[in-house]
Formats: C-alpha cells, structure tokens, sequence
C-alpha cells in the first residue's frame, strides 16, 4: 500500500472554498478511481491556510493512474488556483 502526505499553502481567506472543494469534487472523483483506499483532509491547528491530504492507494501503479487519469487533470485548474504552493511526500505503509 501506498501513502501520499499532500501539503497545501491555501491562500489568505480561501480555506472554507478549499475544504468544499475537497468535500464536493475531489474526494468523489479520486474515490471512484482503481485502487483507491482513503483520503482525508487536514488542517494545521497552528497554521490554518495550510492542509494536509492523506491519500491512500493499494499501490503506486493505482497512486499514478489516479494522478494522470482525466478526472484528475481536470480538477487542477480549479485546486491550483486556491493554493499558492504544495508539496508531496510519498510513503510505503509497512503496518
């Protein structure tokens, strides 16, 4: 199983529109993709314009399908434009 760590800096006062972004498109369309698991969202209690999403996936072929599939790309103007930067850290899930 794989683990990606997903941290958005969201901009100043968007983070309600970012969170129902999630909530509404992302996690539905991600959900239906091959070899998804889970994914929850995050927000830092000390820091609260920046999240974090936990994805879950059965396998890193299913992690890249996911990430080069259609839905995927279509979602990215919509998520670039409420986050000024991120940054990925993938995982094996070893327990």
């Amino acid at each position: 199983m794989i683990e990606r760590h997903i941290t958005f800096s969201v901009h100043e006062g968007r983070g309600a529109e970012f969170e129902r972004f999630f909530a509404a498109a992302y996690r539905p369309a991600m959900s239906r993709s091959a070899g998804f698991v889970s994914v929850g969202l995050l927000r830092e209690m000390d820091h609260p314009s920046r999240y974090q999403m936990v994805l879950r996936f059965e396998d890193v072929e299913a992690a890249t399908g996911w990430r080069t599939s259609q839905a995927h790309q279509a979602l990215q103007p919509e998520l670039n434009a409420l986050h000024a930067g991120m940054e990925i850290v993938a995982y094996d899930v070893l327990a």
